[in-house]
C-alpha cells in the first residue's frame, strides 16, 4: 500500500479502478512566414472556433453545475478577447514574422509566468486557464481534435498531471468515479467544476502520483482529507467501504426529503423547483426531487448555430421539456443574451460594457421579430402544459407594459389563424437590476409573479463584477443590503397578491435557505444536486424561527455576522 497526500479540492470516498490520462500537448513547430494578413485571417478564424467551443462547454457546465460553474468559461471567452493579449499575438506575428502558433505560445508562455510569478494562490491558478485557452487555439489552427475523456467505458478514477477546467466540464458523470491530479489547487477553476458537478477529487499530489499508478490499478480517494491510496490493505478497504456505508446513509436521508413537498416544521409551504438548460436537465431535475422547473434557460436554442431556431423548433422543444416534467409548473425565461455572447445572425454592436448593454428584454424589444417568433412557440406549448413565461434584465415598467402589448397581438393572430394556444398564461419577470427592486410595488401590477435574479442583482446593487476575485468582499449574497433589498421585494409583491421566487445561486446556498423562508419566499430554484439539502434545511425550521434568524440578520452591519448566525444554525441543527 502507498499513500499519497494532496489537497481535498471536492468531498467524497471512492474505490475503483484507476485510469491514466494523458492529454495530448499540440505540437508547435515555429515557421517563417512571408503572408502576414492571411496568417492573421487564420488566427482571426481559430478564435472564432475557440469561442464557439467554449460557448457550447458554458452551456453543458451551466445545465448540470450551475451559473457559477458556467461563469469560469466567461473567463475563457474573456481571454480570447482580451485586447492586450490579442495584440501581443499580432504583434509578434507581424514583425517576428512568424506563424500564429508560435506567437501564442510565446505570448501564452509570457502571461503564464507572470501570473504564476503573483503572490496570490486565486491569480496563480488563472495560469491554468490562459495555458487551457492557448491550447484550444492552436488546436484548431493546426486542425487537431480534442482529445477527451468522453469515451470512458466503465466508471474510473481518473489520475492526470493536471486537468484543465474544460477537461473536468466534459466528463461523464456516471464514467468518474474521482479525479486526482499531480498539480492544482483549492482555488483553481478545475476544482472548483469537480465541487459544483459534485466529483470527488483530491489535486497538488506531485508528480509520483502520476509516476507510480498505473491504468488499472486499485485506489482509494478520500476527497475529504485530500489522500489517496494504492493498493490498499484489506483493513483499508473495510475502512473506507464502512465510510461510504455512512455516507450513503446521510445521502439517502436527504433523498427520503428529495421526494416530500418541501414544508417547515409547522407546515409551511415553499416550492423547491430547479434552474434548467435542455431536456435531459429536465429528467434529472426531477430524479432530485424537484416540484418543477423555476428557471429553462432557452439560450441552449440559439447559440451555437448559424440561423435563429424556427418558431416549430422551439415549440417541439418546449413541449419535450414540459412532458419531462409530468405536469408540473415549468417557467420559461425568453432569450437572455447580450454583446458578450453574440450570434451570427444579430447584427449586435460591440459594446464597451455588455453586461450594462443591449441584452435580455432589451435586446428582444429591439429585435422584436426574435421576441414574437419566441412567443408564439411558447404560447403554443402552453396549451396543453403547465408553463409560465418571464423576460429577464427588466429596469423599466414600459418595457413589461410593451412585451404584454406584443403578446396580445400574437394572440389575436393565433386566433385568427386557428392555431391553438394558451389563451390564459402567468407572465413574470426577473428582479435583476435595483431600478425592478426598487420599483418592485410598480412592476407587481402588471404581473403575476416575480423571480429575484440574485447573482446579477447583488453585483449590480454592489457595483462589483461578481467574477472579480479582488472585489469578492462586495459580492455577498448574505451582505444586509442584499437582504433588505430581497425584503421590499418581497412585501411590496405580498401586498399585491403576487408569489416571489429566487433563481440565482443564492437559492440553494445552505446558508441563505433559512433566510430566504424567513424574509417570505414563496420558491426556491436552483441546481438539481443542490434540492435534497434544501428540503431538508427546510424540513428542520418552523416559519417563526425562520422570521426570527431574518430579522436578526437584518439588524446586522456585515455579511460576515450573518454568515456566522445561520452557520451556527446550521451546525446545531443538522450538523452541516
Amino acid at each position: 500500500m502507498k499513500k499519497f497526500k494532496g489537497l481535498p479540492a471536492s468531498k467524497g470516498v471512492v474505490i475503483g479502478k484507476a485510469f491514466v490520462y494523458q492529454g495530448e500537448e499540440p505540437r508547435v513547430v515555429s515557421n517563417f512566414i512571408e503572408d502576414v494578413e492571411g496568417e492573421l485571417t487564420r488566427l482571426e478564424q481559430a478564435l472564432k472556433t475557440s469561442r464557439e467551443q467554449l460557448e457550447k462547454i458554458r452551456a453543458k457546465a451551466q445545465a448540470e453545475a450551475g451559473e457559477e460553474a458556467a461563469e469560469i468559461f466567461d473567463a475563457h471567452i474573456l481571454i480570447l478577447e482580451d485586447p492586450v493579449f490579442l495584440e501581443g499575438v499580432k504583434v509578434k506575428i507581424a514583425e517576428q514574422k512568424i506563424n500564429a502558433e508560435a506567437a501564442i505560445t510565446e505570448v501564452v508562455r509570457e502571461y503564464a509566468s507572470l501570473l504564476a510569478s503573483l503572490e496570490s494562490e486565486y491569480m496563480k491558478a488563472r495560469a491554468a486557464d490562459v495555458e487551457d485557452v492557448g491550447k484550444r487555439i492552436i488546436r484548431n489552427l493546426i486542425g487537431v481534435e480534442e482529445t477527451s475523456l468522453g469515451n470512458l467505458l466503465e466508471p474510473v478514477i481518473v489520475i492526470a498531471q493536471d486537468l484543465a477546467p474544460s477537461d473536468t466540464a466534459k466528463m461523464p458523470k456516471d464514467k468518474v468515479l474521482a479525479f486526482c491530479t499531480a498539480r492544482g489547487t483549492l482555488t483553481s477553476h478545475t476544482a472548483i467544476l469537480a465541487r459544483a458537478l459534485g466529483i470527488p477529487a483530491v489535486v497538488g499530489l506531485g508528480d509520483e502520483v502520476v509516476e507510480s499508478i498505473k491504468t488499472g490499478d486499485l485506489l482509494i480517494v478520500d476527497g475529504e482529507e485530500g489522500v489517496v491510496l494504492l493498493a490498499p490493505a484489506p483493513q483499508d478497504l473495510e475502512k473506507y467501504r464502512e465510510r461510504q456505508k455512512h455516507l450513503e446513509v446521510a445521502r439517502s436521508e436527504e433523498k427520503l426529503f428529495a421526494w416530500k413537498e418541501a414544508r417547515t416544521q409547522d407546515g409551511y409551504r415553499i416550492e423547491v423547483a430547479a434552474n434548467i438548460g435542455d431536456v435531459e436537465s429536465a429528467k434529472l431535475a426531477i430524479e432530485y426531487g424537484a416540484e418543477g422547473v423555476g428557471l429553462l434557460r432557452t439560450e441552449f436554442l440559439y447559440l451555437e448555430r448559424s440561423t435563429p431556431p424556427t418558431e416549430d423548433e422551439q415549440y417541439s422543444a418546449y413541449c419535450a421539456i414540459a412532458e419531462a416534467l409530468e405536469g408540473r409548473t415549468l417557467i420559461i425565461r425568453t432569450l437572455d443574451i447580450g454583446g458578450d455572447k453574440p450570434v451570427p445572425y444579430l447584427k449586435m454592436a460591440q459594446e464597451g460594457n455588455p453586461f450594462l448593454g443591449c441584452r435580455g428584454i432589451r435586446l428582444s424589444l429591439k429585435e422584436t421579430w426574435l421576441l414574437e417568433t419566441q412567443l408564439r412557440a411558447i404560447l403554443r406549448a402552453a396549451y396543453q402544459h403547465n408553463i409560465k413565461v418571464m423576460f429577464p434584465m427588466v429596469a423599466d415598467v414600459s418595457e413589461v407594459r410593451r412585451v404584454k402589448e406584443l403578446m396580445a397581438e400574437i394572440r389575436n393572430e393565433l386566433e385568427k389563424s386557428g392555431i391553438p394556444y394558451a389563451e390564459e398564461i402567468e407572465v413574470g419577470i426577473m428582479v435583476e437590476t435595483p431600478a425592478a427592486a426598487l420599483a418592485a410595488d410598480i412592476l407587481a401590477d402588471e404581473v403575476d409573479f416575480f423571480s429575484i435574479g440574485s447573482n446579477d442583482l447583488i453585483q449590480y446593487t454592489m457595483a462589483c463584477d461578481r467574477t472579480n476575485e479582488a472585489l469578492s468582499y462586495l459580492y455577498q449574497p448574505l451582505h444586509p443590503v442584499i437582504l433588505r433589498l430581497i425584503k421590499w421585494i418581497i412585501e411590496a409583491a405580498h401586498i399585491k397578491g403576487k408569489w416571489v421566487g429566487i433563481c440565482g445561486e443564492m437559492g440553494g446556498e445552505p446558508k441563505c435557505i433559512p433566510i430566504l423562508v424567513g424574509l417570505g419566499i414563496d420558491e426556491l430554484s436552483m441546481q438539481p444536486a443542490a434540492i435534497p439539502t434544501a428540503k431538508r434545511i427546510i424540513g428542520a425550521i418552523t416559519l417563526p424561527e425562520a422570521r426570527g434568524l431574518a430579522e436578526k440578520a437584518l439588524s446586522f452591519s456585515t455579511p460576515e455576522e450573518v454568515s456566522n448566525l445561520v452557520s451556527s444554525w446550521l451546525r446545531e441543527r443538522l450538523k452541516i
